[in-house]
This record gives structure tokens, sequence and C-alpha cells, in this order.
């Protein structure tokens, strides 16, 4: 708890709100880390049972994300916090809807796996599987930073999106192509192409997370902050 800057209040009780809050954000990124995490390994795998399960279990992120936001409710109505106390709250409540719509794009993505691919296809898959790796990496860091409340972290990390934005148009560029010369391939690429647009969501959702984190610690919304202007802060 203090690792999040957040100050010891006179009610016990709040301190224990906050910190129940925080626990359960915690849990919910790990859930959706692993939605992810399955999603990718089902489709690298075609393990259409692995697909089936990350499809069934998304429930599980939603009730967090349902639960998480009545607490938050719940805070704000009978502690009517101020300050930086607000501010993680609010911080809190944009983190989840990220978090419910990242694990929405892993269903996408792992219905990829639900669907027959022909041998010359699979490197459509394999590049799929370098991209998603990527933006994985990003989720983790963004959920670690979270996690710490690491706004310097926040600001480096924020800029993996660029990177991730400049493989999704190299993997669209190359789907485009492999459509146009065989267009029988059609229905599987579009497939490819929904989950990779699902993956490049993901990089944005995670960029919306890094900038809550400075917003909570510096108290100032960077959505349109340039990358220098962040470094500034």
């Amino acid at each position: 708890m203090d690792n999040l800057q957040i100050g010891r209040h006179i009610s016990g009780q709040f301190n224990e709100d906050l910190e129940r809050v925080i626990n359960n954000v915690m849990h919910m990124g790990g859930l959706v880390e692993k939605q992810l995490t399955d999603a990718l390994v089902a489709v690298g795998q075609s393990d259409v049972d692995l697909a089936k399960q990350v499809l069934s279990n998304d429930y599980q992120i939603n009730a967090y994300e349902v639960s998480i936001d009545d607490e938050c409710t719940r805070i704000i109505a009978k502690r009517q916090p101020a300050a930086g106390d607000l501010r993680l709250i609010m911080a809190v409540v944009k983190t989840i809807a990220d978090l419910e719509r990242i694990g929405d794009e892993a269903e996408k993505i792992a219905k990829v796996a639900l669907e027959s691919f022909s041998s010359s296809q699979q490197d459509l898959l394999i590049n799929l599987d370098n991209l998603g790796r990527g933006v994985l990496e990003f989720l983790q860091a963004s959920l670690d930073a979270f996690t710490r409340m690491d706004y310097e972290t926040a600001i480096k990390i924020h800029q993996m999106d660029d990177k991730i934005n400049r493989e999704y148009e190299a993997l669209m560029r190359q789907l485009m192509t492999y459509m146009m010369e065989d267009p029988r391939s059609i229905p599987q690429v579009m497939t490819v192409i929904w989950s990779a647009r699902a993956l490049e969501r993901i990089g944005d959702r995670c960029q919306n997370i890094c900038e809550y984190i400075i917003y909570f610690v510096k108290g100032k919304v960077v959505r349109h902050t340039t990358a220098e202007d962040m470094k500034n802060l």
C-alpha cells in the first residue's frame, strides 16, 4: 500500500477499502494476462480446447469489473475521498474498464484457433504470434507499473505502442497481399485480420493504463501529450 504513495487515514476501514480495491485490480490484471497468454498459445498450437476455455473464462473478468466498479462507487459515496485518494479511485475505474475490454479482445484472438488453416497459411499465424508476444510484454509491463504506481516506468513503456503499431501495419500489408494472391484464403485471412486488430487495440489499452498511472501520481492528464512533454513532467 505504501508503494502506491497513499497516506494512512484516521479511518482504518478506509485503508482497508483502498487495499481491497487495489488487490482486486491486481487479481483481475493477472487473470486478463492469463487469458491473453492462453489465447496466443491456443492459436500457436491450434489448441481448440484451450481456445474454448478462454472463451468460457471471460465471465470471470466481467465479474471482477462489475465488483470493483461497485466497490469504488461505494467508497466515493461513503468516504468522499479527495486529492490523491480520489485520483487513485478514478485511475482504478478507468483501468478496470480497459482490462475488461482487453479480455474481450483476447476472446477474439482465441477464436482463430477454431479455424482451419492450410500448411501454406502457417506463416500468417507465426507473424500474428510475433505481434501477440510484443503486446503481451506491453501488458505485463503496464500491469507491473500499475502495481507499483511507477510513473517513470509508465512513461518509458508508454512508447511501446508505437512499435506495436508498426508491426501491426506490416502484418496488415502482408495479409492484404495474401488475399489478393489467393482469394480462396479470404475467410481464414479475415479471421487473422480481426485478431491482429484485437492485438493492436490491446496495445492502445495498455497505453491508456500507463496514462492513468501518470494521472494518479502527477495529477496530470497526458492523453494528448507528446512523448517529449511526458519526459518533462
